[in-house]
């Protein structure tokens, strides 16, 4: 089985809770254990209010993920002018904000920045997915016998 919700949404800061309870309900769903289901929120949370702050060419943007076997792939792409990630610089301590780059490296098992110039920037992150006991993600998710050929 391989689950994937793909969402275009207005650049809003109320989009946010959105895309985070839709996932999250997912994932519970499959019996996700919870530390894996708030860590990604946390990373879909930093990711698109990222957009949101700094897209300002772009009216909305895209969040795309993707559940296969055990990985959560996430995509939020915006259609801004682009953001230069190797510019991005860790937060003094005690900072308030300018923290979201350093989360979501923390809490991904894997990351990528994609900047597409005057098109916008693509952040990926990948998470392994964990299971609960007898979780129906187990069977559903991780048996190869359920794939579409």
């Amino acid at each position: 089985m391989e689950a994937t919700i793909a969402l275009r949404l207005p650049r809003d800061a109320a989009s946010v809770p959105v895309i985070r309870q839709m996932l999250d309900s997912s994932l519970n769903a499959l019996g996700v254990q919870r530390q894996i289901r708030e860590d990604i929120q946390l990373m879909l949370s930093e990711a698109c209010s990222n957009v949101i702050k700094h897209a300002a060419a772009s009216d909305d943007y895209m969040v795309r993920t993707e559940l296969c076997h055990d990985r959560c792939v996430i995509k939020v792409v915006d259609a801004g002018k682009g953001f230069d990630f190797t510019g991005a610089h860790e937060a003094p301590p005690g900072a308030e904000s300018g923290r979201g780059l350093q989360i979501m490296e923390a809490l991904a098992d894997k990351i990528h920045f994609d900047r597409r110039k005057e098109q916008g920037s693509i952040v990926c992150l990948e998470k392994e997915l964990r299971f609960d006991k007898d979780a129906p993600g187990e069977s559903l998710l991780l048996n190869d016998e359920l794939e579409f050929r």
